[in-house]
């Protein structure tokens, strides 16, 4: 249960002024070697702050980064089928740079 902002006790989804919990698809750009990097996260900014800090394994090596590119979705499994999609399948990926160009 969370308070509405009408101070009322409602679940999230039922408050009518609450904000959905948003999933997000980001790009990355290294600024040592312009290599890409393709994520997804709940939570953008400090997702985004965790690579510039070096705390993601998969690109400690290459900060700091540029956020590029990024996609909003509703739910979690549409985010995490788009960066499947984006790191799979390469004409999806070849049509997000172009975009990005």
């Amino acid at each position: 249960m969370a308070k509405c902002c009408r101070n009322a006790k409602v679940s999230v989804r039922a408050c009518p002024y609450a904000l959905p919990r948003m999933f997000y698809v980001y790009v990355l750009e290294s600024a040592l070697d312009k290599c890409h990097y393709i994520g997804s996260t709940n939570n953008l900014r400090r997702r985004f702050k965790e690579h510039n800090d070096g705390k993601v394994f998969a690109t400690k090596s290459r900060c700091p980064f540029i956020l590029l590119y990024y996609e909003a979705y509703i739910t979690e499994k549409l985010a995490r089928n788009r960066e499947s999609q984006l790191k799979l399948r390469g004409q999806a990926r070849v049509q997000l740079f172009k975009r990005i160009k």
